[in-house]
């Protein structure tokens, strides 16, 4: 399809630098015929007031027509060489344009085709996490109805994997639609204290935290970002959610906040295995999961880092990812200062 697209676009460039190049073409050679004419006639008007009218009747042949049969020539002459050349002016137009116009076509087509590769992973990979829970019920589902005596204990079972699986459902939908919402989002970015957002969100952290025996360490300078408060907190969560996650039993995540070159910048840093070289690129995509995260026993959808993008995109802020020199990953959100 992009291919077809291409092609098309391309012939659409080159028919415009054709038109161009023609219309160019067709205004050197009159300019030019329209001068060498003008210069004619102005020499034929020097031979005439320079000679006498008896020397040029005395003389045959006439010097002024003769002269005037070898501008003629030098005219028809000119004119064969001039088309000539403008000719192959054009055909080198012609070739080069049509590079050219391959390659811009190409180059307008890149970000469409790249959002349409995007769009399809999107919804093949949403499609395969809505099918997983779905399947799993139903399977369970099947496999429970085949049995003929079951006790409340089972059924209670039954019942309770069921919900499970509507709760990682609903958790999934909810992401895809808070990552809708953002990415049209028109926040009220307001000066904001951004230390007391920094400590809810990690007292929010506290349980999940207690769970793998985690400590979170704070390390916050206090300072006013401009920004929209209640989508800041869902970024932290985001960020300390996915240390906490990742990172090993009983291990530490560090949330430090420093102001630097004119910006306050948040990092979040835990003790886990890093992030892969080859994930880096893609560790805040929809859906995409590296790995070590597939390979894990940490569930998740790939949606937390690509919405943690869309709220700081949305609050003006940026976020990046790396790994630590010791190994563990680190992601920094740098926030504009309020004046």
């Amino acid at each position: 399809m992009f291919r077809s697209a291409r092609l098309q676009l391309t012939l659409f460039y080159l028919a415009i630098l054709l038109l161009f190049s023609l219309t160019l073409t067709v205004s050197i050679r009159f300019l030019a015929e329209r001068e060498y004419a003008r210069s004619n006639d102005v020499q034929r008007s020097e031979i005439e007031r320079l000679l006498p009218e008896r020397l040029v009747i005395a003389l045959s042949p006439r010097p002024d027509v003769a002269f005037s049969n070898l501008q003629d020539d030098q005219a028809e002459l000119v004119r064969r060489h001039l088309n000539h050349e403008l000719m192959l002016i054009n055909l080198w137009a012609l070739g080069i344009g049509g590079l050219l116009s391959y390659w811009f076509a190409g180059r307008t087509l890149r970000p469409i085709e790249e959002a349409h590769e995007t769009q399809a992973r999107f919804a093949a990979d949403a499609s395969h996490e809505l099918r997983t829970p779905l399947t799993n019920m139903k399977l369970e589902n099947e496999v429970f109805l085949r049995q003929k005596d079951f006790s409340k204990d089972e059924a209670r079972e039954l019942i309770h994997s069921n919900l499970e699986e509507v709760q990682r459902l609903e958790n999934l939908s909810t992401s895809l639609l808070d990552l809708t919402r953002y990415d049209n989002a028109a926040l009220t970015l307001t000066p904001v204290a951004i230390k007391p957002i920094i400590a809810q969100a990690v007292r929010q952290m506290d349980k999940t935290a207690a769970a793998k025996k985690a400590v979170i360490i704070q390390d916050v300078a206090a300072a006013k970002v401009l920004a929209h408060a209640d989508s800041q907190a869902q970024l932290l969560d985001i960020l300390l959610d996915n240390a906490v996650k990742y990172g090993p039993e009983k291990g530490k995540v560090v949330v430090a906040g420093r102001r630097h070159s004119g910006q306050y910048v948040v990092t979040v840093t835990d003790e886990g295995p890093g992030i892969a070289t080859e994930d880096l690129p893609f560790i805040f995509d929809r859906l995409y999961r590296g790995d070590k995260a597939r390979s894990g026993t940490v569930q998740g959808y790939g949606l937390g880092l690509s919405l943690a993008k869309k709220i700081a995109a949305a609050n003006q802020a940026g976020i990046t990812a790396h790994n630590t020199p010791k190994g563990g990953a680190r992601f920094e959100l740098r926030l504009n200062l309020a004046r």
